[in-house]
């Protein structure tokens, strides 16, 4: 009788729709990849075959955001479901950053930890290690990814534009020469090596003026901040892609035969481009184009294996990106001469910085085979609400008063429902705040536009009030019509910021 029993509550679980075995979980994190870059989100100058497939066979969702228009702090609030304004320092980390993710508090992976995953992460990192700027390179990196919940990382420190330009496998830097040790500094010039802003004869890839982008020189590359050391640590850029790459596929491999959660954090298209020469010239757009193509590429390659490894099936599969497009963000690749009519944001306003809605919403797609039923959703979703969402998966209460501002979106994300979020914060360099179909853009001092990146930041003197049913380009600031809609959501936007805890389930 309990073995009937037990049949059936389990034929019950299947219908309600989770597998009888828990999910592998890969979250795939484009880097600055817009709204409009993938051909099955509109664009007709770049083809993205495998991304297409994924969202063919997946729920793709036209209104997913991340909290920020930035990376360090969209990567915040994924880990701890908590927005990053509501903690200082979680702006855009130079590469020799402290470690702003809390060790002691729950974390995505750390989620999935409790769950009997196996978790590994590999690829972009760009949340500070160490406990302070001062840490010692050719030693024991500690605390990183691994003490935030990864059982397993494979990292760069930051972004590919920024020094240290090394691989860190759990707490150690990779082919480390004791003999050649590793110094950083993002103040003062340290070391031998030629720096872009008195060597430009020695780049393949001149800077943009007034970026930064001019101190080290790595592969004929000029980064932020100064390093020594290190000469056969230092990673090749074209090779980048295909290390992480090798290395997520080795994770894959390695625990088939167990649940993981695979969090792979590409670096496209992130500059500086450099894509692999199988890529180069290829999308006709310049090298942003061609570290799409590449990113496709690679999507491509984790369905194969999975395909391959009979994994396919039982894998969730999350896709998508940490901010907004930019084009010219430090370097002349081409990304504007060669722009050819794509357009990364689509039809939204605004880019990577920007309060805009081109900062934060941004592709995402997630397939699960047998589980979610394939076609598109308008659910208002954000990428801090997985942590909440993965609990209510695995039956677990988050403790008190940690991911805050994460919210229960599971049956939206699984597509049973069309109903997400009701409200939104996103973060560009003012707040904004989405209600349904309003959104209004918080009056803030500064540029309304960033001249180097030539992307609109949002910053007025007065609030913006936009209807997105109607405005979705968000031309029309319609604040002086509606008085009442603008005080509701500025009043609505003050209560969310002096919120300081709740409970979560």
């Amino acid at each position: 009788m309990k073995k009937i029993l037990a049949c059936f509550i389990g034929f019950l679980f299947i219908q309600d729709g989770f597998a009888q075995q828990r999910p592998n979980v890969i979250f795939i994190y484009a880097d600055d990849l817009g709204f409009g870059d993938l051909s099955c989100y509109g664009a007709t100058k770049l083809h993205t075959p495998n991304v297409d497939k994924l969202a063919a066979e997946g729920l793709r969702f036209t209104d997913a955001h991340c909290t920020s228009a930035t990376c360090t702090p969209s990567r915040y609030a994924l880990m701890t479901g908590q927005y990053p304004w509501r903690k200082q320092g979680t702006g855009v980390l130079p590469g020799d950053a402290a470690l702003i993710i809390p060790t002691d508090k729950i974390t995505l992976p750390k989620l999935f930890q409790q769950a009997g995953y196996q978790t590994g992460i590999v690829g972009k990192w760009h949340l500070g290690i160490g406990n302070s700027v001062n840490k010692e390179w050719n030693g024991e990196l500690t605390p990183g990814p691994n003490e935030t919940g990864f059982g397993y990382s494979f990292i760069f420190p930051a972004t590919a534009d920024r020094v240290p330009t090394v691989f860190v496998e759990n707490h150690h830097v990779v082919a480390l020469d004791s003999l050649d040790p590793i110094q950083v500094d993002y103040q003062n010039k340290i070391g031998d090596d030629p720096i872009g802003k008195d060597h430009p004869e020695l780049l393949k890839m001149r800077s943009s003026p007034g970026h930064g982008h001019d101190q080290t020189i790595v592969n004929g590359i000029g980064r932020i901040g100064y390093m020594s050391g290190g000469k056969k640590a230092r990673w090749v850029d074209e090779e980048l892609s295909f290390t992480f790459l090798a290395k997520a596929k080795q994770f894959i491999s390695t625990y088939q035969q167990k649940p993981f959660f695979l969090y792979f954090a590409l670096t496209e298209p992130h500059v500086p481009r450099m894509p692999a020469t199988l890529f180069k010239g290829k999308s006709g757009l310049g090298y942003r184009g061609d570290a799409i193509l590449q990113l496709d590429w690679t999507v491509g390659e984790i369905m194969k294996q999975l395909q391959e490894t009979g994994l396919a099936k039982n894998t969730l599969i999350i896709f998508s990106s940490d901010n907004g497009p930019v084009l010219d963000d430090g370097y002349q690749d081409e990304s504007v001469t060669q722009l050819n009519g794509h357009t990364p944001w689509g039809v939204l306003r605004g880019g990577k910085y920007s309060a805009y809605e081109a900062g934060t919403r941004i592709p995402w797609i997630i397939r699960w085979p047998g589980i979610i039923k394939p076609g598109v959703s308008k659910a208002m979703i954000s990428q801090i609400d997985l942590l909440a969402s993965f609990a209510a998966f695995f039956n677990k209460t988050l403790p008190a008063n940690e991911a805050l501002d994460s919210e229960n979106m599971l049956d939206a994300l699984l597509g049973r429902s069309l109903k997400g979020r009701e409200v939104l914060i996103e973060q560009g360099g003012p707040l904004a705040i989405r209600k349904g179909d309003w959104k209004l853009i918080e009056p803030r001092e500064g540029p309304f536009k960033n001249t180097l990146t030539n992307i609109e930041l949002g910053n007025m003197h007065a609030p913006q009030l936009f209807h997105l049913k109607e405005d979705i380009s968000e031309q029309y600031n319609v604040a002086d019509k509606y008085p009442a809609k603008t005080d509701e959501l500025m009043k609505l936007l003050q209560k969310i910021k002096e919120q300081t805890g709740k409970n979560k389930k």
